[in-house]
């Protein structure tokens, strides 16, 4: 029979890079917004310099608000279609700035009803809440209404909060448009982002946008793009340099990776031979172990009987939708009984919590050999036990879990274990 004497763990996180080509379909609902410059295709041909592919389809009529899509035909058969990679959501471009009163009955409820369509729809799809930006000089139309929106700082300020409600509420990711915007405004001020109308986007600003979903989608370094639009190449560098700083470099900041499954694991030592492994994964659907002696397993949480001494390397695979994340943990299994020396029986140690001298009494009549080791295998402390009563001082041990292993010359006679405790 064997015991488990010593584990340690060499973790091994192998996670998804981004680094080779991609394919992505993305589902975009909006209206003028993501119409004008035709953003979907926009992205598209920035996803096409460098390698990746995006397959888009998109319904964005004129002032079309959240609540219009939770009832329009087409883009509820459009969300059903499935397969989608991500389906991104934008609000009319007023109304998130509006009170939070007005936001709470007109906004969040058909973001909610949309996002939880999207997911019974597209099992593996995100949602992707796309945070546009304040108008050039404020909202001019509804300033004497609502003063906050009457200049461009606090209407900004509260698409971004309103938006970033949503994301965190919902468990989706944001496409920060408007914060790379306000970016661009700050440090490259001779970049025009809007059209005449002061409100939807110029040239620049969909090329701004769509640098963003590109990040977004493809989690790539955005300064990498060989695609310019019609822009200058001086301009088209700082809009990338801009979407870098504010979405590239702080992805977790607009969620985005948040949610890609992470295994994990936690490994508890039983009697004999036996672990048990605590899944503690999140964001994983299915779940292979390997426990390094040839043989898996796929339940949630195995306990696992090991059937020879040895180091093993158990692993733990957990993936949803196709993406894997690895976590590998090393154990190690020695032999302390055999079938024909099982004398445990032989020994008594007491006080058992000790707190400093601890009385070991061992039924052989000749010398006893012991050996103190912590839970990773390391020997503290040794002796003879000479005598059929011996005490020895444990004072100096660290409080923790301890072994106690009993030898005949190098025969393995028994082990007991041992708590030490200053309380």
């Amino acid at each position: 029979m064997y015991k488990i004497l010593a584990l340690f763990c060499s973790i091994i996180c192998f996670t998804n890079t981004y680094t080779q080509s991609q394919t992505k379909r993305v589902l975009f609902l909006g209206n003028s917004y993501t119409q004008v410059n035709d953003l979907p295709q926009m992205v598209a041909n920035i996803a096409l310099s460098t390698g990746d592919k995006l397959f888009f389809d998109s319904n964005t009529p004129g002032g079309y608000t959240l609540e219009l899509h939770s009832t329009n035909s087409t883009s509820l058969s459009k969300i059903a279609v499935g397969n989608w990679d991500y389906v991104v959501l934008q609000e009319q471009s007023q109304l998130p700035s509006f009170p939070i009163s007005m936001v709470q009955t007109e906004v969040f409820p058909f973001a909610k009803y949309l996002d939880s369509i999207i997911h019974q729809k597209n099992n593996c799809a995100e949602t992707v809440f796309y945070m546009t930006w304040g108008r050039k000089n404020g909202d001019a139309n509804n300033c004497s209404f609502w003063p906050p929106v009457c200049t461009y700082e606090g209407m900004d300020s509260l698409l971004n909060l309103r938006y970033s409600i949503m994301a965190d509420t919902y468990n989706a990711l944001l496409s920060p448009v408007g914060a790379v915007w306000k970016y661009i405004r700050e440090n490259y001020p001779s970049i025009n982002l809007y059209q005449a109308d002061e409100s939807h986007p110029s040239v620049a600003g969909t090329y701004a946008a769509a640098c963003c979903f590109y990040t977004v989608f493809f989690r790539k370094d955005p300064t990498l793009i060989n695609f310019n639009a019609s822009l200058s190449a001086t301009d088209a560098a700082n809009i990338r340099t801009a979407t870098k700083n504010i979405v590239y470099n702080q992805l977790l900041k607009w969620h985005i990776g948040e949610y890609i499954p992470k295994a994990n694991f936690n490994i508890t030592m039983l009697d004999s031979n036996q672990v048990k492994f605590t899944n503690t994964s999140i964001n994983t659907k299915n779940y292979v172990w390997h426990f390094g002696d040839g043989n898996t397993a796929t339940d949630f949480s195995p306990t696992y009987q090991y059937k020879n001494a040895g180091t093993y390397t158990a692993k733990l695979i957990a993936n949803k939708c196709s993406i894997a994340d690895t976590l590998a943990k090393t154990i190690i299994i020695t032999t302390t009984e055999n079938n024909n020396t099982n004398n445990t029986e032989s020994f008594s140690i007491y006080p058992n919590p000790s707190t400093s001298f601890l009385n070991i009494k061992q039924n052989f009549a000749k010398n006893i050999y012991y050996k103190i080791v912590t839970v990773t295998g390391k020997i503290v402390q040794s002796g003879i036990l000479k005598n059929a009563e011996n005490k020895i001082n444990i004072a100096h041990l660290i409080d923790g879990i301890y072994f106690i292993q009993f030898y005949d010359n190098k025969q393995s006679v028994g082990q007991k274990k041992l708590l030490k405790s200053s309380k």
